[in-house]
């Protein structure tokens, strides 16, 4: 999955074939954990729009094993950037990756096109 393009046109544009429905599928199906959301939004949130893997454990209630394991697949799927500083990662929300994939459920994204 490219970290930054999504490959879809809104889903109300027309029909999708079925590489651009089972990406999308993949980015839905990453966001359907409520941990994952709950990180996303934690890194969002966060001092200039970024959080130190360090600082999420205890806000998700969960270990840091787990943590790490979701904030990989928030990574992997694009929506999160990583950088190693010293012993911590720090992640980022991908703007644009969020912004694709909102315009993907945008009924009024599909009028501009």
């Amino acid at each position: 999955m490219d970290p930054v393009e999504l490959c879809c046109a809104p889903l109300t544009a027309g029909v999708l074939d079925e590489h651009d429905a089972e990406e999308l599928a993949g980015l839905f199906k990453v966001l359907a954990d409520p941990a994952r959301l709950r990180l996303l939004s934690l890194v969002a949130a966060g001092a200039d729009g970024e959080a130190c893997a360090c600082d999420l454990v205890e806000p998700v209630g969960k270990s840091q094993p787990t943590v790490s394991h979701h904030l990989s697949m928030l990574v992997d799927a694009g929506l999160l950037t990583r950088e190693k500083r010293g012993r911590w990662a720090w992640y980022r929300v991908v703007p644009e990756r969020l912004a694709a994939l909102r315009g993907a459920l945008d009924p009024a994204a599909a009028l501009t096109r």
